[in-house]
This record gives structure tokens, sequence and C-alpha cells, in this order.
């Protein structure tokens, strides 16, 4: 059975960025106009240098964001499965492990804070598609970074790491890109998906 080694690394990895997160509520953000100017005024000029092109690029890989979460996990159980390797099958049970408890704490987090979407908050601010649900954290961002951070601590290699990251970070990106998040949400996203997946780092396989 996993536990954390001491309840100061559970705090460190995992409750601390999540009190962190929290702590940026909509009212302070509002209160800290600064901050707020910065997350409305780059949203307004990324809206205002789209091009049909990369509209379809940003909107392909946000798209495709929850079929690369799950099929990472997925991939890693089934080729476990097949070549009857125990340590590929933990590391897809870490994988998939972290992917749920953090989908589950974004969602608690939106549901509880509340930040209306950029669009409907800033008539300046023009959404490529009207999203729905709330805005703060990002689940895309939070997501994407659990999957590149639980599979870069499972693999430790650079080509693993790399692209896992470069995926993410497309994914962050077009969120703002198409206008349905802030940059804060985006940040307090992947903040939260790395945190997720650092706390539950002691589920991957031993490495050699």
């Amino acid at each position: 059975m996993f536990v954390f080694s001491t309840m100061n690394d559970f705090y460190r990895s995992y409750l601390l960025p999540i009190v962190f997160v929290i702590t940026l509520t909509p009212v302070e953000l509002q209160a800290q106009s600064k901050l707020q100017r910065f997350d409305d005024q780059v949203l307004i000029n990324l809206s205002e240098s789209r091009t049909p092109e990369k509209t379809g690029f940003f909107l392909f890989i946000s798209k495709h964001n929850d079929w690369v979460n799950v099929g990472v996990p997925v991939g890693l159980l089934a080729g476990g499965v097949i070549t009857n390797d125990k340590q590929m099958r933990q590391n897809a049970l870490y994988v998939a492990s972290s992917s749920a408890v953090n989908a589950v704490v974004t969602l608690l987090m939106k549901k509880v804070i509340k930040r209306p979407r950029p669009f409907l908050a800033n008539i300046k601010i023009k959404a490529v598609y009207p999203a729905t649900h709330y805005s703060f954290p990002s689940g895309h961002a939070s997501t994407a970074f659990t999957t590149a951070t639980s599979l870069s601590q499972a693999y430790p290699k650079w080509y693993v790491m790399a692209p896992s990251f470069l995926w993410a970070g497309a994914v962050s990106y077009s969120r703002l890109y198409l206008g349905v998040h802030y940059p804060t949400d985006v940040a307090a996203g992947a903040l939260l998906g790395t945190g997720t997946a650092f706390s539950l780092r002691g589920l991957r396989a031993d490495q050699p």
C-alpha cells in the first residue's frame, strides 16, 4: 500500500500547491487590478492575432487532450499485459491514479471558486467557441500537466519528458489562444496537475 514517507512530504508536494492555487480566488484577482488587466489584455491580444490555420491547429490540440490523457495509461497497461511487464502495469496505475485524483480536485475547485469564463466577464474578449462550466483552474492544463509529470516521473528520460511537456505546454497555450481561459487559470491548472502527479509518485514502479 502506498503511503507518504512523511506528512511534510505530503504537504509540500500536494497540499501546499493546492492551498496556493485556492488562495488565487477570483475575488482576490479582481482586487489585484493589475493582474486582472494583464489576464484580459493577453486574451485580447491573442484574439486579434488569430488566423484560420492557427485556430484550427489549436482547436485540434485542445479537443484531443482527453484522448492523450486516457491513451497514455491505457497504452502502458496494454504494453505491460502484452509483454508481461509488471513495472509498466504499475506505471499505468500511477498515471491513471494521478489523472483521476487531479480531475476530482479540479472539478471541486471549479465548483467552489466559480470564476466566470473570460468572454463572459469581459465583452472585449472573443472566444472561438462558448466553453461551458467555470474557468478557474483550467482543467485542460491540469490534466495535461498531470499526465506529462507522471509519465516523466515513471520514465525520467529526455525523449519522454521533452514531448510530454511540449504537449502539455501546447494544450495550455491553446486554452489562451481560444479565449476560454485566463493566463492565471492556466498557471493554476499547471501547478495543480504537477503537484498531483508529484504527490502520488510513490505509486510508480521502482526505477532500476
